[in-house]
């Protein structure tokens, strides 16, 4: 397709086009629910045949995810509130001077801020732990004792009272994934148990303690620094606890992994939340043929290329398949207890969790999750009854509660479906056999149900006043009620607003917030020519009120001009204001990285963002190798020795200020 040729079928797109699909973003949903693209088509055709219709739901405003159409309806969605850290009411919520679009090998921010790097993957628990080596010649026994790798989302639990939370405070942080062409000094070509262990350590959780010392944040020693790794010990809790057979597999309950995104509960432990675990399962077995449960979850025998099962028999599917039961579950994780064992809730299902986002509905908790593969759900779980109660009781909030997923109408209503055994098609009759089976094979439960195909469910956030929840869908094949174009290639938020601001409740509105991408190639995309981006991941409602995107366009598109990325520029994040729809870049990351993670101290003055897989390989500036690991970027460090690394970085104003304004 030439370029600049609008894409997508409500651009036009043709059968030539360049938006292929990238390999890790293929489905595997066979049923044939209704996608978000036919309901979004659907829907405009409804509301340009009713005024009615339009009128009932913003006047139609947010389906082209439009500026404009954000600020048309925000009266009846809400603003602001100018309530918060810093934001008087009158003074715009987007304070700080947009960052141009970068292609180059470094983090840019906003003039007037400043941004220090503060613990990159190989950091040393503590000052006496093993040190940090930039051939990759770290064992596996130092990495478990060293901050892991490919930083994802995060939470900062404040200690103390007053001032002394903003100055210290315990940052918990999730390693999705390793780059085993940067993680061993021969990169990945010939695996042994020693690399596998070594892998494993990468994975997981850091719990590190942090601290504002001479103006400066630095990690400092402390009881509560620790690792939770791929080889930890773990329980699992709720209708598949511990002793159900599902997860009798070989050895005991170890790990997790493929941590993305995250979440924090009001009693103040965190949430892991394992994603792509498919990946790391394969076998040689040539007899061994994959179950309609297995595929469901992407599971095949050469899974992604990390070839763990030729050396390490536990992720041999052929040889341990109750394995995988094992994973796909949001995790519980005390930060302030370091010989607490972490907690796989598994009454928040089992899939690929992007995240956990929390908040409450009258002392009951509700937790959002995306799935994150094209065209699978969104799910909420509503608790049975205030999270105090039951902690009062000795029982975890996290255990006792319903499952939901999102069906999405193309009217821009929306319902919550109960995968709840016995209920609807989930019965006996069907071959269901309690609530631990619909919750181990979750998928196939919200695919009986109903529930409606997305283009990669990934992050919500929550806005503090109004309850609006934001989702961003990072890009797919498109189609279904919510999906605005087929392909799509640089993805969108979706809004939606619970029936009388209820969290809790089991019918919704919903609409396009944003529709991201480049008019170039897209004239459906209204965004200013100044503030395009593609792949919303990361998201988060800040005190304020702002919304803070976070990007992950694909490594094979990323800075090409004939897959329609040549103007966006490196991964980034920016910050929106729901109330008007306006838009800002507040920073942009290095060459092959992702921007991800985002969390404040409690006054909002400093701000942790972390930078995931700098120098990975791309198709645009190349690949990484044994020879040459800086062959796509070497920060943060510039060595001209060293490798790239992952690294959580501080966000400050010069002036004190608070972080946006």
């Amino acid at each position: 397709m030439p370029q600049g040729q609008p894409l997508g079928q409500a651009s036009g797109q043709s059968a030539e086009s360049p938006f292929i699909a990238d390999p890790d973003d293929t489905a595997s949903n066979p049923s044939e629910n209704r996608s978000f693209a036919e309901v979004v088509a659907s829907r405009r055709t409804v509301l340009r045949g009713s005024t009615v219709a339009a009128a009932g739901f913003l006047a139609g405003a947010g389906v082209l995810g439009s500026a404009g159409a954000a600020a048309a309806s925000s009266d009846d969605w809400g603003g602001n509130g100018g309530h918060g850290h810093g934001h008087p009411g009158g003074r715009r919520l987007l304070g700080f001077a947009a960052v141009a679009p970068s292609t180059a090998d470094n983090f840019v921010v906003p003039p007037g801020y400043t941004a220090d790097v503060l613990i990159p993957w190989g950091t040393p628990l503590r000052s006496r732990g093993p040190a940090w080596r930039k051939d990759g010649s770290n064992s596996a026994a130092d990495q478990a004792q060293q901050v892991g790798m490919n930083h994802d989302g995060m939470h900062y639990f404040p200690i103390g009272r007053g001032r002394e939370c903003d100055r210290r405070g315990v940052l918990v942080l999730n390693h999705e994934y390793v780059d085993q062409a940067l993680l061993f000094p021969d990169g990945p070509a010939v695996m042994t148990k020693e690399k596998v262990d070594k892998a494993l350590a990468g994975h997981g959780v850091t719990v590190i303690e942090v601290a504002e010392e001479r103006g400066r944040w630095k990690a400092v020693d402390s009881r509560l620094n620790r690792r939770v790794t791929g080889a930890t010990p773990v329980r699992f809790s709720g209708p598949v606890g511990d002793r159900h057979p599902a997860l009798a597999a070989q050895g005991p309950a170890l790990g997790t992994l493929n941590n993305c995104s995250n979440g924090y509960t009001p009693w103040g432990t965190y949430l892991a939340c394992e994603e792509n675990w498919n990946s790391y399962f394969g076998t040689t077995d040539a007899t061994w043929q994959v179950t309609p449960e297995q595929a469901r979850y992407g599971v095949d025998r050469a899974g992604f290329g990390y070839n763990w099962h030729l050396a390490d028999p536990r992720f041999d599917v052929a040889v341990n398949p109750k394995e995988l039961n094992r994973f796909g579950w949001v995790v519980e994780i005390d930060p302030f207890d370091g010989r607490s064992t972490p907690v796989k809730r598994t009454a928040l299902g089992r899939l690929k969790h992007e995240g956990a986002t929390v908040t409450e509905s009258r002392g009951r908790i509700v937790v959002y999750t995306g799935d994150d593969q094209d065209k699978e759900y969104v799910y909420k779980f509503v608790g049975s009854e205030s999270w105090r109660s039951l902690r009062a009781r000795g029982k975890s909030p996290l255990d006792h509660g319903t499952l939901y997923v999102g069906k999405f109408e193309a009217d821009g209503t929306g319902k919550w479906l109960p995968l709840v055994f016995g209920s609807g098609p989930l019965t006996a009759a069907n071959g269901w056999a309690d609530q631990a089976d619909v919750l181990l094979r979750t998928r196939q439960a919200a695919d009986a149900v109903g529930a409606t195909p997305l283009d990669r469910p990934e992050w919500v956030a929550v806005h503090p006043r109004s309850k609006d929840v934001f989702l961003t869908l990072t890009n797919g094949s498109g189609g279904g009620p919510v999906g605005p174009r087929t392909p799509n290639p640089y993805g969108q938020i979706v809004r939606w607003r619970e029936d009388r601001g209820d969290s809790a409740a089991l019918t919704f509105r919903w609409d396009i917030f944003l529709l991201a991408g480049d008019p170039k190639y897209d004239p459906a995309v209204k965004l200013p020519e100044a503030q395009i981006f593609g792949s919303p991941d990361g998201l988060a409602v800040d005190d304020d009120g702002r919304l803070w995107i976070q990007t992950d366009i694909s490594n094979s598109v990323q800075n090409r001009a004939d897959r329609g990325h040549d103007r966006i520029g490196n991964n980034q994040m920016l910050a929106s204001d729901p109330a008007t729809g306006e838009v800002r870049r507040f920073l942009t990351g290095p060459r092959g990285c992702e921007i991800t993670g985002v969390t404040f101290t409690p006054d909002h003055r400093t701000m942790f963002v972390n930078v995931q897989h700098p120098g990975e390989s791309t198709s645009f500036w190349g690949t990484p190798t044994p020879a040459n690991p800086r062959a796509v970027s070497n920060w943060p460090d510039f060595d001209p020795a060293g490798r790239p690394r992952s690294a959580t970085v501080v966000i400050r104003k010069r002036d004190g200020g608070v972080i946006g304004t």
